[in-house]
């Protein structure tokens, strides 16, 4: 029975054969499932373990007795993004921050004009044409100048250290920002105007008595040592922390003498020269230079003589000439001298054969240049009466009018005498060196001594720090 029920069961059908192309989409699809996650692997971006480079912080409080150091800046090797970090980790202090009193400029007319345009500088470097930006800066170094532990002159705290090629406290006096680009005549005018109401008592309150102050995409290593007190924009400011960084600390006297910068030469007619040759370039009007070596050799003059002469000249100069150019005339004429003075007419019959010239002479001279080496002095003055100047400080003084040596007596006025000749009555003969004791002795008439030459202009000292 058993055996007819096997009989009976139905034959298994044959299994089809499986298509050629399923067989390949199924081969492409285990292939795909191993080289794909193998090619995430191979390509996925590298992971990259940023060791942060410690940050060294100073805790230390400079005590009252002992004067802070200034250090030349140095900034810790930090990428931008984490200096922000770290700068936004440091609080601001709860401290007051009372404003910085008001500050007055004094001192000559030059001296000015040199502070002004050496804060003027500071404000559009460090801050670029932004007038928020540049008062804070501006703040910031009328600070350090009243502080003892810095120069007490504006110029000289713009440049305090520029002699290095690195550490110089402001980096635009030392990585040749000055020469790399210069402000537009309108920039610059507006950061001149800036600087000048901070020098006339204007007084920018946010910064307090902030003497420290960068960017917050760098960490010198002094910004966790100070006291962080405000931002302005991008730039954070500090005081030292302690007694220091207090309103007392602030009461140094300005110098009132600033010093001559050879760098500013480019932006300033008032900062002339280098330190070996003061006036080496001469100014146009619009503040471009006029190179004394463009002025060729056959316009440079002879000297007045041999000796002492040798380093003098006198000059008739072209009244359509650029009176801009006169100066650059003198230097090419005066060459290496150590002492030079180059004195120009441009009346031919207003200038003297030899020196020394006649008051009258002197009231009608256009344009004298004076050179001493040894003083450190170099200065170019023009006769503002004949030449119009940018500034006053390149005028000279106003002769007064001279009369002719050589003029002729006036007339008697008719219908009057004469005035009488005093009456001498000579004393007893044989007694000259006897005097009656009623006789009072003639004072005696001496003449002031009178220098018909060109009297230089009082040099200007350089003052120390």
């Amino acid at each position: 029975m058993q055996s007819h029920d096997a009989a009976l069961a139905p034959a298994p059908l044959p299994r089809a054969p499986m298509a050629v192309w399923l067989r390949i989409l199924l081969a492409l699809l285990a292939l795909a499932a191993i080289a794909v996650p193998l090619v995430i692997v191979l390509k996925a971006p590298r992971v990259v373990v940023h060791n942060r480079t410690p940050v060294v912080i100073s805790k230390r409080v400079v005590p009252k007795q002992e004067l802070p150091p200034v250090e030349p800046v140095k900034l810790q090797a930090v990428a931008p993004d984490d200096a922000r970090e770290i700068n936004a980790a440091i609080p601001f202090s709860r401290l007051p921050n009372p404003a910085a009193r008001a500050f007055r400029l004094s001192g000559a007319a030059d001296s000015q004009a040199r502070a002004i345009d050496c804060l003027a500088a500071a404000g559009y470097y460090e801050a670029g044409d932004d007038a928020k930006g540049q008062r804070a800066v501006d703040q910031v170094i009328i600070n350090r100048m009243r502080h003892p532990a810095f120069p007490k002159t504006i110029c000289g705290v713009v440049f305090q250290g520029s002699e290095r090629s690195t550490g110089c406290q402001f980096t635009f006096t030392c990585d040749g920002a000055m020469l790399r680009y210069s402000p537009g005549a309108a920039a610059w005018q507006r950061a001149r105007d800036v600087a000048r109401l901070a020098l006339t008592g204007s007084v920018y309150r946010p910064v307090g008595h902030a003497t420290h102050y960068h960017t917050n995409w760098v960490v010198p290593y002094w910004s966790a040592s100070l006291e962080k007190i405000t931002a302005v924009d991008t730039h954070l400011f500090f005081r030292w922390a302690g007694w220091w960084g207090t309103p007392p600390a602030f009461t140094r006297g300005y110098a009132g003498v600033e010093p001559n910068i050879p760098q500013m030469a480019r932006l300033s007619n008032v900062h002339i020269g280098s330190e070996t040759n003061p006036l080496e370039a001469a100014l146009q009007g619009d503040g471009s230079i006029i190179d004394p070596a463009t002025i060729p050799d056959s316009a440079v003059p002879n000297a007045v003589g041999a000796g002492l002469d040798a380093n003098h000249f006198l000059v008739v100069l072209d009244r359509k000439m650029n009176p801009d150019a006169f100066a650059a005339l003198a230097i090419k004429t005066c060459g290496e001298r150590l002492y030079c003075k180059f004195m120009a007419w441009t009346d031919p019959k207003q200038k003297p054969a030899k020196l020394p010239a006649t008051p009258a002479q002197t009231a009608a001279l256009s344009f004298s240049y004076l050179r001493d080496q040894a003083q450190g002095y170099a200065k170019a003055l023009w006769n503002c009466q004949q030449f119009k100047r940018p500034s006053p400080i390149q005028c000279m003084r106003v002769q007064p009018p001279v009369a002719s040596l050589n003029a002729p007596a006036p007339a008697p006025t008719p219908g009057t005498l004469p005035a009488a000749a005093p009456l001498t009555v000579p004393g007893p003969a044989g007694l000259t060196g006897v005097r009656r004791k009623s006789d009072s002795p003639a004072p005696t008439t001496l003449k002031p001594p009178v220098s018909f030459t060109l009297t230089p202009p009082k040099p200007t000292p350089t003052p120390t720090n």
